[in-house]
C-alpha cells in the first residue's frame, strides 16, 4: 500500500479517496473497491484493507464479479495501514467492528452487508448488487456530474 499512498499524496489532483475496511479483506472490500474503481475510473483513488486478512480473495466473489465485467482475480488481501486511513476522505466499514479505525475529520459510513465467506454464488451475487446500489451513490456524492 505505500506504493498506492505515494501516488496519493504526490500526483497533485485534488480527487477524492475512499478507503473500504472489512475483517479479512477478502469478499465485500475487494468488490466495493472493484465497483468503485469500475464505477468512478480515475475520478476517485480507492482503496481496501483488513483488519485480519485472509490468505486469498474469495473465489465466489472473484466469480461473481467477472459475470458482470469487473476482474478482481489478481487482487490480494492486505492489512489497512494508518497511512491510508489518514490520507482517505470516505471510510468505508463493513462488518470489522472495533477493529475498523477512527480518525477525527474523516466521513465514514458503515455498511451492514452479508458476509460472503463460504458462500455459494448465488448468495454472493446478491451481496455483490447491494454493494453496488452502495458504491454508485457514494459515487454520485463524490463525483460532480
Amino acid at each position: 500500500m505505500t506504493d498506492e499512498l505515494t501516488r496519493l499524496e504526490s500526483d497533485g489532483e485534488s480527487r477524492p479517496s475512499v478507503l473500504f475496511l472489512c475483517v479479512h479483506n477478502a469478499g465485500r472490500s475487494q468488490m466495493a473497491a472493484g465497483w468503485l474503481r469500475h464505477l468512478a475510473g480515475d475520478a476517485v483513488d480507492v482503496f481496501s484493507g483488513g483488519s485480519d486478512p485472509g490468505v486469498a480473495v474469495n473465489a465466489a466473489a472473484i466469480e461473481a464479479m467477472a459475470e458482470v465485467g469487473i476482474d478482481i482475480a489478481t487482487e490480494y488481501p492486505k492489512p489497512w495501514t494508518d497511512e491510508i486511513a489518514r490520507a482517505a476522505d470516505v471510510i468505508v466499514t463493513m462488518g470489522c467492528g472495533d477493529a475498523c479505525p477512527v480518525f477525527p475529520g474523516k466521513r465514514y459510513e458503515d455498511w451492514e452487508l452479508s458476509d460472503p465467506a463460504g458462500q455459494p454464488v448465488e448468495f454472493v451475487r446478491a451481496v455483490r448488487d447491494d454493494i453496488r446500489g452502495r458504491v454508485e451513490q457514494l459515487v454520485a456524492e463524490l463525483v460532480p456530474a
